[in-house]
This record gives C-alpha cells, structure tokens and sequence, in this order.
C-alpha cells in the first residue's frame, strides 16, 4: 500500500492512538510498515495538535464507514458510489487502497462517539467543517438522501462540536431548504444589503480554500466546492436583490 501511504504522506499524528488507532491499527500497521510517521513537536516536546493528511484521511475514512452503516445495511451501489467519489478527488490507485480500508471498517462496530471526540479535541475547526462537507457529497452521490444517513451527519456535526449555523450552512448546499441562498451564508432574509455584504466577506473567509490548504493539494478539491457554493449563493442573492 505504498501508494496509500504517499496519498496521506502529511504523516498521522493523533489518529495512532485512541479509538481511531483501535479500528484502524492493523492497517496503520501494514501501510506503514518502514515509513517514517511525522509528529510535530514543541520545544518542551508535546505534540501540536495541528491535522496532517494522515489524521484527516484516516477520520474521513472511519465516519464515511459510520455514515454508510446507518440505516443497518451497505448496498454496493454506495460503495460504487464511494469509489467514484474517491477516484474523482484522488485518483485510481489512492481509491482502491482506501476502499479497502472501508470495506474492513464496514465490518466493525464504530464506537461514534469516542471517535467524535478524539477527532473534535485533536483536530482543528476548518478541517472539521471539511469533513462534514465531504460526508454530505459522498451522502449526495446518489441523489437522493436518506433520513438515517443525514441523522447520522448531524449527529457526527454536533459531536464535532460544528455549530448549528455553520452546519446548516452546508446542508443547504446539498439539501436546499426555503431561503437556502440565505441560510449558507448565514443571515435571515431580513438581513440588509450591508449586511449581506458582510455576511459574504465573512463566509468567503471561512470557507476559502487556503483554511484547509495544510491538507494538501486532494482535499483542497473538496474545499474549493464549498468555496464555490458560497459565492454562488452569493450571486444569487445580488440578482435578486439587484445589489451592486
């Protein structure tokens, strides 16, 4: 799994250890047999808690399995939707080694919560909102959504500790609700054009790219889909407003 290990050469830092490392620890192993696994350090030598690839594709990976799980079976079209997403945003050979890791990962109890929780205190707020967007793309391949599937997103949402807003900012570019356009950027339909303005500034700031760029160049193609949805939402509101 070479190719794998290059995929997530950012290094895996607390995704080693915990309930992470549990599920994922022969793979951890085989993958990494011989490579060296980077941490960075402090000068009194505790670990930085900043996410690496490894960390991120390694959670990624393990919430992907508990999404898929939720409504008590796993259909292969979902798994051929999975591959199609990966193959998309990284390639042929990345793909096939990590669905192999899903397909173990299916296999196994996901203990949500503690997962949730070693992600939330390690991993850092961008990457968090990264996460939850790629849950609802991948959720979105078929397009259509199940109830259970989305619970379960919101679920995985709160116990990352996403905000109610921020969350139903990226729902809303999957699952359009009334004043959708609105709801991503956060404000009500209330809210005057100066507002509005600032709203967009704000948003286009939270969900630029460069937030999550110490994730590499594969899931930035993630980030820049969120980053457009924003700006679209955006432009939709100036031409119906008619705001220059």
């Amino acid at each position: 799994m070479g190719k794998f290990a290059k995929w997530i050469g950012g290094g895996l830092g607390f995704a080693i250890g915990g309930p992470l490392g549990g599920l994922l620890g022969f793979f951890i192993g085989s993958v990494f047999d011989g490579t060296t696994i980077s941490y960075e350090q402090t000068g009194s030598g505790r670990r930085v808690n900043r996410t690496t690839p490894g960390d991120f594709g390694m959670s990624l990976l393990v919430l992907i399995a508990a999404v898929m799980k939720a409504d008590g079976k796993v259909l292969k079209s979902e798994l051929d939707y999975v591959k199609r997403f990966f193959i998309s945003q990284f390639g042929p050979e990345s793909a096939q080694e990590a669905l192999q890791i899903l397909r173990d990962l299916l296999k196994q109890e996901i203990p949500l919560r503690d997962i949730c929780s070693q992600i939330r205190h390690n991993m850092d707020y961008p990457s968090r909102l990264q996460l939850i967007h790629i849950l609802y793309n991948i959720s979105a391949a078929d397009s259509r959504f199940e109830s259970a599937e989305t619970r379960v997103i919101k679920s995985i949402a709160d116990m990352l500790g996403i905000t109610t807003t921020d969350y139903d900012s990226i729902r809303n570019m999957f699952i359009p609700a009334t004043d959708a356009a609105y709801r991503i950027l956060e404000v009500e339909r209330t809210a005057t054009d100066e507002e509005l303005k600032k709203a967009y500034r704000k948003m286009a700031l939270k969900y630029h790219p460069d937030k999550v760029s110490h994730l590499g160049e594969d899931f930035r193609k993630t980030a820049e889909e969120k980053f457009k949805a924003v700006n679209e939402a955006w432009e939709k509101i100036k031409k119906e407003r008619n705001i220059v």
